[in-house]
């Protein structure tokens, strides 16, 4: 299971965070054989909405090579969504088995087309944005299509972690992550296309 958590200037670290928090639990667990993950960017190094910087470990790596690739959100999705180079580079990865956003993340993805006759959702303030994208943009903390996943505004990156390692593992995992993570608000055993809705 390799991971690919895709960084960019003006991301919201939070939508990261959270997320990679859950699901590097899979490799800790070793609930999934050879979990591991990779910093990837279009630069050496990423500064978030905030002033925090970050180095990477892969500069415009073939996405296409890992197993999951992550984006998380931000306002800069909102300008990012235009720049051709960067979202040919996130098209590296249209034969991932499992491709994963939070927030705004999904404008990405949409402009990369991944979205294209799916379901899918956002934070709530960009549900229009998201709409031309997408089949239906759905009010949720996760939306399930296929091998696309998206979850809604910020604090869903935990429940989508948790999501994800239900799904690719069981409900007594995202159970024992859910208790290492003293998060209370993740419903296990409802594994359906759209949760938290």
């Amino acid at each position: 299971m390799r991971i690919a958590f895709v960084l960019f200037n003006g991301m919201t670290s939070m939508d990261f965070t959270g997320f990679y928090e859950a699901i590097t639990w899979l490799g800790i667990l070793k609930a999934k054989e050879n979990v591991s993950w990779t910093f990837c960017s279009d630069k050496e190094e990423v500064t978030d909405d905030r002033g925090l910087t970050m180095k990477v470990n892969e500069i415009n790596p073939d996405l296409g090579k890992f197993d999951l690739v992550f984006v998380p959100g931000g306002m800069s999705t909102r300008e990012l969504r235009h720049d051709h180079s960067f979202i040919d580079w996130i098209r590296t990865a249209k034969h991932v088995p499992y491709k994963v956003s939070v927030c705004t993340g999904a404008l990405l993805f949409g402009a990369a087309g991944f979205l294209e006759g799916r379901r899918a959702t956002t934070n709530s303030s960009a549900y229009e944005l998201l709409a031309p994208y997408c089949k239906e943009v759905i009010e949720a903390r996760v939306v399930r299509d296929e091998g696309v996943i998206t979850g809604g505004g910020v604090t869903a990156s935990i429940d989508l972690g948790l999501y994800m390692i239900e799904w690719l593992t069981n409900t007594e995992t995202a159970l024992l992550v859910q208790q290492k993570l003293e998060y209370p608000y993740y419903q296990a055993g409802n594994l359906s296309e759209v949760y938290g809705s």
